[in-house]
């Protein structure tokens, strides 16, 4: 009996994408907070068809920090746990996986350009484990053009945040996670 196969739509490339749904001939190039939240928002709306109702953290909250620097990692531990999440690191991608395999963090924010494996593999990989609820993905990267940003999102990120940022923006990314 043969097998039907459907075939997969074709995507138009990502920073076209992003630029017909923010109705805008030219992004513009200033790395605001706004800005990316705005691809963000238009990249989410183009993979899913329309944002996905999140459900609320539960009560042992966990934040999984996924960054090859330890100084990113200490500084986004103590903002994570300032705002009740226990936070657990995990220097890159494969560290990461074992530790979500092992337990499924509420919240995980991870940098992209990581050894071992990179921070895109790894929130494909991550998705890819079934589990009774999937949690929050933020990616907090230098990596801050509008095709970046479409490249995270498509990956299965909910959110994400561009390097440098300064601690308030990391609460405020935080906060806005942890509220799905």
């Amino acid at each position: 009996m043969p097998v039907e196969r459907r075939a997969e739509p074709r995507q138009p490339e990502p920073a076209q994408n992003v630029r017909d749904a923010l109705g805008a001939e030219e992004l513009p190039g200033d790395g605001s907070v706004e800005q990316t939240d705005a691809i963000v928002a238009a990249a989410k709306a183009m993979r899913d068809g329309a944002a996905p109702e999140v459900a609320p953290v539960e009560a042992a909250k966990v934040c999984l920090i996924v960054d090859d620097s330890r100084v990113i990692r200490k500084v986004s531990s103590k903002i994570a746990r300032s705002l009740g999440y226990v936070p657990v690191e995990a220097q890159d991608g494969e560290e990461a996986l074992a530790r979500c395999k092992k337990a499924m963090p509420a919240l995980v924010l991870t940098d992209w350009n990581m050894p071992e494996m990179d921070g895109i593999e790894f929130v494909r990989r991550l998705r890819a484990i079934p589990t009774p609820k999937e949690p929050i993905v933020g990616f907090c990267t230098s990596n801050g053009e509008a095709k970046d940003i479409h490249e995270g999102i498509g990956a299965g990120a909910d959110d994400y945040i561009v390097k440098p940022f300064d601690e308030g923006a990391r609460r405020a990314k935080l906060e806005k996670l942890g509220r799905g």
